[in-house]
C-alpha cells in the first residue's frame, strides 16, 4: 500500500524474495489521477528503474477500469439494494460523491480523473435504468483541503443545496472508493449524514464499499487474467492513461508531462505544493498529524481550544 503496511516497497522485496519474473500491476483505484494512481506508479516506477532485479522484468499496468462490466454490476448490485430498504425508492436521489483533486490537475495538467468519473457514473446509472431504477442523480467532490479550488461541486454545498430544494431521500455512493476508510466512516457517514438531516433531508442511506463483493472481485481477476497476454508488451510512444493497458514508461510519460505542466500553473498552486511533488503525499500527512498534535499540545497546556469550548477535553481529565 501507498501509506501503509504492506508498503509498495515491501511488496516488492517479497515479489524478488519468491522469484517473480511477470507483473501484473493493478491499482486499487477505478479512474484514474495522477494523485492517486499516478503517484503510486511513479513510486514504483522509480523503484523499478534503481533495482537490477526489476528494471528488466517484463509487466504491463491496468491503469483504470471503471468502465469494466463487472466492476459497473457490482456498484448497480449494492445501489439496487439499498435503494429497497427505502419505503418510496423512485423518489430517492442518488449522490456519487467522489474525492476531490485540485481543479489545476485537470485543466492545467489534464488529468482524466473527472472525465472518467462522470463516464463511470453515467455507465452505473444506465446499468440501473436496465433494471427499470429511474432515480435522480447527482455527482459531487469531497475531502477538499488548503487554499486552491478543487473539482466542483462540492459535497457538502450539494448536499445544503438538495436540502433547500426539497429532497427528502437522498442515497449516498462513494464513487472512488473500493473500501471503507476514514472518509467513507466517518466523513461520509457522521458528517455528511448530520449535514443532510439538518439541511432538511428526512431519510438518509449510504450505499457500503464494494469490499469483497463477489461480481467485483470476480472482474478483478477477469481484469488481471485478460492482461497476461500484454505483459512485456513494449513501450509505445503517446500512450493516454484511458488506455485499458500501458507499461510502466509510458504512464511515466503521462506523469512527466504533467510535471512540465506544473512550472505554468498559476502561483497559488505553484507555491502550495500539496500533492504536486513526488513525496507531498508523504509529507502532507506527516504534516497533517503534527498539526493535531500541536493543537492538542495547546489545548491542555493553555486550556482554551475547540476542545475546550465543545466540553470534550475536561471529560479527559
Amino acid at each position: 500500500m501507498r501509506y501503509w503496511h504492506p508498503f509498495t516497497e515491501e511488496a516488492i522485496e517479497q515479489i524478488k524474495r519468491d522469484g517473480i519474473t511477470k507483473l501484473v500491476v493493478l491499482p486499487l483505484y477505478p479512474q484514474f489521477s495522477i494523485s492517486t494512481s499516478g503517484s503510486s506508479l511513479r513510486l514504483l516506477e522509480s523503484i523499478f528503474r534503481e533495482d537490477e532485479y526489476l528494471v528488466n522484468m517484463q509487466h504491463t499496468i491496468i491503469p483504470s477500469w471503471y468502465q469494466r462490466e463487472g466492476y459497473i454490476k457490482a456498484m448497480a448490485n449494492l445501489i439496487e439494494q439499498e435503494l429497497k430498504t427505502f419505503d418510496n425508492p423512485e423518489k430517492v436521489v442518488i449522490f456519487f460523491s467522489a474525492h476531490g483533486v485540485p481543479l489545476a490537475y485537470v485543466e492545467e495538467a489534464g488529468d482524466p480523473y473527472k472525465a472518467e468519473m462522470e463516464e463511470c457514473v453515467d455507465l452505473i446509472m444506465e446499468e440501473l435504468e436496465k433494471r427499470k431504477f429511474i432515480n435522480a442523480y447527482t455527482l459531487a467532490y469531497q475531502s477538499r483541503v488548503g487554499p486552491v479550488e478543487w473539482l466542483k461541486p462540492y459535497t457538502d454545498e450539494t448536499i445544503i443545496d438538495l436540502g433547500r430544494k426539497g429532497v427528502k431521500s437522498l442515497l449516498a455512493v462513494p464513487i472512488s472508493f473500493v473500501s471503507e476508510h476514514i472518509e467513507t466512516l466517518e466523513e461520509i457517514d457522521v458528517e455528511y449524514k448530520e449535514l443532510a438531516l439538518s439541511s432538511g433531508i428526512e431519510k438518509w442511506g449510504r450505499v457500503p464499499a464494494l469490499g469483497c463483493e463477489p461480481t467485483f472481485i470476480s472482474d478483478l481477476a477477469d481484469a488481471v487474467i485478460e492482461s497476461l497476454p500484454y505483459v512485456g508488451a513494449m513501450a509505445v510512444s503517446n500512450l493516454e492513461a484511458r488506455q485499458s493497458l500501458v507499461p510502466l514508461g509510458s504512464v511515466e510519460e503521462l506523469l512527466a508531462a504533467y510535471d512540465s505542466q506544473r512550472r505554468e500553473l498559476p502561483p497559488p498552486v505553484t507555491v502550495w505544493e500539496w500533492g504536486w511533488t513526488k513525496s507531498a503525499e508523504t509529507w502532507n500527512g506527516r504534516a497533517a498529524m503534527l498539526a493535531v498534535l500541536v493543537l492538542l499540545v495547546l489545548e491542555v497546556t493553555t486550556g482554551e481550544g475547540f476542545l475546550h469550548q465543545w466540553g470534550v477535553l475536561p471529560l479527559f481529565r
